[in-house]
């Protein structure tokens, strides 16, 4: 019993030590923000993610704070303070943003403490970082999947590429160099220029060839084939590609999982020059994301292609065995014989409405059930007293009418009863 105490005492001093670098924030945060960097995050008690959210949440603003960052890390409860929440545009919980100044940043990445801190490092720092000599240069190549640099001097494509990086930073870092410290394996056609190191090569930006730099940015920034989910799936949402899915259940991997993981890779890698411009590969796990998008359950294994840019998506009607399956089919979505399925259009909205709100109140309720049940209680109660006070007033109106119409009623009988007497005494007298 005593080790028990002693333990429950342990966790309870390390939660708080925690903790302690973590501010609760209201509505004053609108007032100390603008002269300070805050990472904050929004969130409502009776949501599940965020409770199971919350320790990772300390984690970051212990890790920020060992590292000496000047970060401050927060959080907000949006349902105590709905000011702040609506003010920073927050629709959802757990939101994540950094303050830097007068900029917001959003982050939609993995809610892991790694991901976090690296993000928070990220943005809060230079929109573009130097790299002075070689060695940092390969220190920078090891630590990153996916590198752009700007080769040269001052110059316009420079001022272009500052005003990409500074859109895009929340996604990943952009440095620039003099061609001096680049490996003397990579040579340029020309300086400056921009450069993306990845899947071991290497590829220069051509404004003629490629258009505008933050397209083509955007159109760069993943390997060519990666594990993907919910959340890189949201960030692909801007580089026009359609996304190539290997679907999986790795709880319960299979030979057909496999196999249809390497055909999707070996049309990544051996196919690259064909269908670079048009497919991101990549392969991931059967999850809520995908069934949302079909309106159904996603089986897998299977391949699915995904048009983020319209919520569409495209699924072989044979089995795709080989690679030539995979390139046919491929090539027929691209030449338009494929038919789309899902997308935007009304009906599909409105289903997709309809399925997210069963989603939500299915979350809600298994963190929440009372919480819950008094949310929806209270629109419900709202419209039933407005359709039963329209009914009444209606139902009023229709009475007062009817009363008002009986005087005249006797009215036009009496006259009329006058009018027969008078009829009925000339007939007496003419008798």
């Amino acid at each position: 019993m005593a080790r028990l105490r002693f333990t429950c005492a342990v966790i309870f001093i390390a939660i708080a030590s925690v903790s302690a670098y973590v501010d609760e924030l209201d509505d004053t945060f609108k007032d100390i923000r603008t002269n300070e960097l805050w990472l904050v995050k929004f969130y409502a008690p009776w949501c599940a993610f965020c409770k199971t959210f919350a320790p990772v949440w300390y984690e970051v603003g212990d890790e920020l704070k060992s590292m000496g960052s000047d970060v401050n890390v927060g959080m907000i409860d949006c349902t105590k303070h709905k000011s702040v929440g609506s003010e920073f545009g927050v629709r959802g919980y757990p939101t994540i943003k950094l303050f830097k100044g007068e900029k917001i940043f959003n982050y939609n990445g993995p809610r892991r403490k790694v991901d976090i801190v690296e993000f928070a490092i990220r943005v809060s720092g230079p929109v573009v970082r130097a790299i002075p000599n070689q060695q940092m240069f390969q220190h920078v190549m090891s630590r990153n999947d996916i590198l752009f640099v700007y080769i040269g001097g001052a110059s316009p494509l420079k001022e272009k590429y500052v005003k990409m990086a500074s859109q895009l930073i929340v996604y990943l870092s952009f440095y620039s160099a003099l061609e001096t410290v680049l490996p003397k394996a990579v040579t340029l056609p020309e300086v400056p220029s921009v450069v993306v190191f990845k899947d071991g090569t290497f590829f220069t930006y051509n404004e003629v060839q490629h258009g505008d730099l933050t397209t083509w940015v955007n159109r760069e920034r993943f390997p060519t084939y990666i594990k993907l989910d919910s959340y890189t799936l949201y960030a692909m949402g801007d580089t026009g590609k359609l996304v190539v899915i290997a679907v999986e259940d790795e709880k319960h991997p299979s030979e057909e999982s496999i196999r249809l993981k390497a055909l999707i890779e070996t049309a990544a890698t051996e196919y690259k020059d064909h269908f670079s411009s048009d497919y991101q590969f990549g392969h991931m796990e059967e999850n809520s994301y995908l069934n949302g998008l079909v309106l159904g359950e996603v089986k897998a294994p299977c391949i699915i292609v995904l048009n983020l840019s319209n919520d569409g998506y495209y699924t072989p009607k044979v089995p795709v065995k080989t690679i030539d399956d995979l390139l046919s089919f491929l090539d027929g979505i691209l030449d338009g014989k494929v038919k789309q399925l899902g997308g935007n259009g009304a009906v599909q909205r409105i289903k997709r409405a309809v399925t997210d709100a069963k989603t939500t109140l299915k979350t809600m309720y298994d963190a929440a059930p009372v919480w819950t049940c008094v949310i929806i209680s209270i629109p419900v109660g709202i419209v039933g007293m407005i359709i039963y006070a329209t009914c009444t007033v209606k139902r009023v109106n229709g009475d007062e009418e009817e009363e008002e119409e009986e005087p005249q009623q006797k009215g036009r009988k009496a006259i009329a009863g006058k009018e027969n007497k008078r009829k009925n005494s000339g007939s007496k007298k003419e008798d």
